[in-house]
């Protein structure tokens, strides 16, 4: 049998797996979870002897069970059992049981993924004045990250410290990965790098920052400020917060960036052409909405137009906080319910997790509150959870003043 058959392959970044010979098994095609941990826990730990009384603990807890050592024994059994007749041919040589521990076999020829992936990235480290070579390990480190530390057992205590660590080290590599190929000019291999690291976690705010650079500098403007959308919208209705202000001035930069100078006014004007032709008021970030308050202030300063600011505010009924999935939903049908009721030229933003603010041009005091009524009677006949309340407040736009905050008179 040559060396390759006998090798035994160990995965454990996003689902625990063995593969031998040819033959693989994988812990979502077994669900006796005892039996997953201790295989884990054992492989995971397998340059030392692991106690049993480590290992009982590991796996009951703070159960009451009879006879721990001898179900600790009926485990060991059972995962040579499984993996033999799975045909992992060295099944029952894995686990070694002396002086009262238990241990991975280490004379068994065994690579564990984990294992490959720490060394690769610590490798690259240490290549800092040769680029193309450091490029190489990070790339390849990457490759073998296909998902978190077993993922299947993130409730484990044990797992949790050790999966913080991979994760890290993760985050870590891309970074590396996608400032060494900036450097190269090699932006669509990032791109890549930071899709893949967002379909493993879409909350982490580097990978939307290394995609979101990688696409200012291929000058794909729209693609990156659409993604910017998506994540603030993610954000607000998953984890009821907005980007961090690193990812907002990375924003910032994105509208600068748009403003290009363009060969006519033909292309400026069908640059600047609405394509959507749907009704009711304009949204669009909040960054954005402080630009056009700051400009219809202006406005009103010369004019005296009349421009209101509502506020509106979901909560309990009772007073208390809204559950994140009720909140969710509720947000996405009054943001609906708002849009619906305002005219089109009507502008309105998500300025927290609980609010929208809107500006309505154009009207009275008295109009205003048909408004709120309005938007108030569409949401209680759209939304079915009477534990929702909405809360309005209009204020009258404050026209642009000098800096004491008097008005200017012209």
């Amino acid at each position: 049998m040559n060396r390759e058959a006998e090798l035994i392959h160990i995965s454990m970044l996003g689902e625990f797996r063995v593969r031998s010979g040819g033959q693989q098994v994988s812990e979502s095609r077994n669900r006796a979870r005892l039996l997953w941990n201790l295989l884990e826990y054992l492989v995971a730990f397998r340059h030392r002897d692991v106690p049993q009384e480590e290992l009982i603990g590991v796996l009951w807890q703070d159960d009451k069970i009879d006879n721990p050592s001898g179900a600790l024994k009926n485990l060991v059994y059972r995962i040579r059992t499984v993996l033999s007749s799975q045909g992992i041919s060295q099944a029952k040589k894995m686990i070694l049981c002396r002086r009262g521990a238990y241990a991975w076999n280490n004379s068994l020829p065994t690579v564990v993924d984990v294992e490959e992936f720490e060394r690769l990235v610590q490798k690259a480290d240490g290549e800092g004045g040769r680029p193309r070579e450091q490029l190489a390990l990070y790339l390849e480190a990457l490759s073998l990250y296909k998902g978190d530390f077993l993922p299947k057992s993130a409730s484990e205590e044990w797992v949790t410290p050790l999966s913080t660590y991979y994760r890290g080290l993760y985050v870590k590599c891309v970074e590396q990965a996608a400032r060494l190929l900036t450097e190269a000019g090699r932006y669509q291999e990032i791109v890549d790098i930071a899709q893949q690291a967002l379909v493993i976690d879409q909350f982490e705010e580097t990978f939307h920052s290394v995609l979101l650079h990688a696409l200012t500098a291929m000058e794909a403007y729209p693609r990156a400020m659409a993604h910017y959308e998506r994540v603030s919208r993610l954000f607000y209705r998953e984890l009821g917060v907005k980007p961090s202000e690193g990812l907002q001035e990375l924003y910032q930069e994105l509208v600068q960036n748009t403003m290009q100078p363009k060969t006519d006014l033909e292309t400026i004007k069908r640059d600047l052409r609405e394509t959507s032709l749907e009704q009711g008021a304009f949204f669009c970030e909040y960054e954005v909405f402080k630009n056009i308050y700051q400009l219809k202030a202006r406005i009103a300063e010369r004019t005296g137009q009349s421009v209101f600011l509502l506020l509106l505010t979901a909560g309990g009924a009772d007073g208390q906080p809204l559950s994140p999935k009720l909140l969710s939903s509720s947000m996405d049908r009054l943001q609906d319910c708002l849009l619906q009721s305002l005219r089109r030229s009507d502008v309105a933003a998500r300025c927290s997790a609980t609010q929208f603010v809107a500006m309505l041009s154009s009207l009275t005091q008295e109009n205003s509150l048909l408004v709120q009524q309005r938007i108030l009677n569409r949401f209680q006949k759209e939304n079915v959870q009477p534990a929702v309340c909405i809360q309005f407040r209009f204020q009258p736009m404050e026209p642009m003043g000098d800096p004491s905050g008097k008005r200017k008179v012209r």
